[in-house]
C-alpha cells in the first residue's frame, strides 16, 4: 500500500510540470498574434469535429429508442395477448404464495409440537 501511494506521488510529481505549461500565458510561442489566431482556429477545428461526433451519437442513440419504442408498442415486446408474460409472472408467483403458505404451516405445526412436520 505504501509503495503504490510512493509511486503515485512520484508519477504526480513528475506529471505536474507538464499540466503547470499546458497554459501558461507567457508561452513565447504564443506571443505573436498570427500564433494566437492558429492555436484558436486549431481548438475552434477540433471542438467542431467533437460537436459533429457527438451529434452522429445522439443521432443512432435516438434512432435506436425509436426504434425499441417501436418494437415493444408493435408487438408487445414479442408477447401474445392470451398468455405471454404477465401471465407466466401471474402463474409463478401463485405457485410461489402456494409453496410459501405450505412452508409456513409447516412451521406453525412444528413450533405448536408436532413434530413431523419439523423435518420438512
Amino acid at each position: 500500500m505504501k509503495k503504490a501511494f510512493l509511486l503515485g506521488m512520484v508519477l504526480a510529481t513528475v506529471a505536474l510540470p507538464g499540466v503547470a505549461l499546458a497554459d501558461d500565458p507567457n508561452d513565447p510561442a504564443m506571443r505573436s498574434s498570427a500564433a494566437r489566431a492558429r492555436d484558436r482556429e486549431a481548438i475552434r477545428q477540433l471542438n467542431l469535429r467533437e460537436a459533429a461526433r457527438v451529434r452522429e451519437r445522439d443521432a443512432r442513440y435516438a434512432q435506436g429508442w425509436a426504434d425499441t419504442r417501436a418494437y415493444g408498442a408493435g408487438s408487445r415486446g414479442g408477447y401474445d395477448d392470451d398468455g405471454g408474460a404477465n401471465a407466466s409472472y401471474a402463474r409463478s408467483r401463485a405457485q410461489y404464495e402456494r409453496e410459501l403458505a405450505s412452508w409456513r404451516h409447516a412451521v406453525a405445526a412444528c413450533q405448536a409440537g408436532n413434530y413431523d412436520y419439523c423435518a420438512r
